[in-house]
């Protein structure tokens, strides 16, 4: 049965553990701004109406309000908006403190130091996109690709931890050529995951959310009237408030059900690559599988309370991170396949 392989973590491994914990609670908080609304709580970028923070005092709020007439000051939307900004920010001066550590160590031998640096180049995008998000009024593609970046950074600041970690599985033979089996199956996986994300954000940065009121239906049809071709136009035009959506209800019921299907598609491959998982003969792998189960069930079970309770902001966001825990798992599982231990040839 194979064993744990425990040695001393790598340089860096503490700050990585707690970048990846301010990820998820960026990831978090982004969620809660972006479903509460407050994504334009500041039309300014990188201020909230002039202020390093945002203002409360009456006559700040009054200039706030005469600067910016088209959007008055929200406390309720502004400090969600500014307090994302601010978590967002640290997390990028950790990784800015993981690379440095990463390029002084980048002769060791097996140190991952490129995935560090990426995640540099990749922080500074999200950086601009966060921007942009403001700057270009809620434009769909942008919220997208900016849910995206953050849950990538989140996984591959996960990735980096576990690597650093430094624990392995040892394997004997047999579970060894199963596990290395599984690595295009888990892949798919991972992609499918993703994708089903990136629907969740195009559903949230459409605010198609509300599309369909019933499950397992939608307005009482298996497949209602749906404009696909709309809902999936990935040219609409830069300028529009795209606050509250500007797509008609066919387009939101195309991009809803969708979702649905590929949520099904989702749960049906995990299934699948559980039962896989379980006939591996290691009792990691099995705990994986399980690990992979529950977090599918109850993001599923949050999917369908979503529908029937009218998109509660509490089951929202935890439908988010649902998302985002799934995808972890996985890539749990991957960095533990690839870092498994070969069993030594006996002669």
């Amino acid at each position: 049965m194979p064993q744990i392989q425990s040695s001393a973590p790598r340089p860096g491994y503490r700050i990585a553990l707690l970048a990846t914990c301010l990820a998820a609670v960026v990831v978090m908080l982004g969620a809660f701004t972006r479903l509460s609304d407050a994504g334009l709580g500041c039309p300014d970028w990188p201020g909230c109406y002039g202020h390093l923070t945002w203002p409360t005092e009456a006559g700040d709020v009054a200039r706030a309000d005469a600067l910016f007439p088209e959007t008055p000051v929200d406390t309720d939307k502004t400090w969600p908006e500014m307090v994302h900004r601010y978590f967002a920010s640290t997390l990028g001066l950790f990784i800015v403190a993981l690379s440095v550590i990463a390029w002084r160590h980048r002769e060791a031998r097996n140190y991952p130091f490129r995935l560090p640096l990426f995640l540099l180049f990749l922080v500074v995008w999200q950086g601009m996109f966060g921007m942009w998000t403001v700057t270009l009024k809620l434009w769909p593609q942008v919220v997208t690709v900016h849910l995206l970046g953050g849950i990538s950074t989140l996984s591959l600041l996960w990735l980096f931890t576990l690597r650093l970690k430094n624990q392995r599985w040892t394997t004997n033979n047999a579970s060894w050529g199963q596990l290395q089996r599984l690595r295009p199956a888990l892949i798919a996986g991972v992609v499918i995951v993703f994708i089903q994300v990136a629907l969740g954000g195009w559903i949230s940065s459409n605010y198609a959310a509300m599309a369909c009121g019933d499950f397992p239906t939608c307005h009482g049809e298996w497949w209602p009237a749906m404009d696909l071709a709309q809902g999936f136009n990935l040219t609409q035009g830069i300028g529009p408030n795209y606050l509250g959506g500007l797509m008609d209800n066919e387009a939101r019921v195309a991009i809803h059900m969708i979702h649905r299907v590929g949520a099904l598609v989702t749960s049906l491959y995990l299934l699948g690559f559980c039962a896989m998982l379980f006939r591996v003969e290691a009792s990691g792998a099995r705990r994986m599988a399980l690990a992979i189960l529950v977090v599918l069930a109850v993001q599923v079970a949050l999917g369908i309370t979503n529908v029937l309770l009218v998109i509660p902001l509490s089951v929202a966001v935890l439908h988010n991170a649902g998302g985002a825990l799934l995808l972890l798992s996985l890539v749990t599982l991957g960095t533990k396949i690839w870092m498994a231990e070969k069993p030594i040839e006996q002669d």
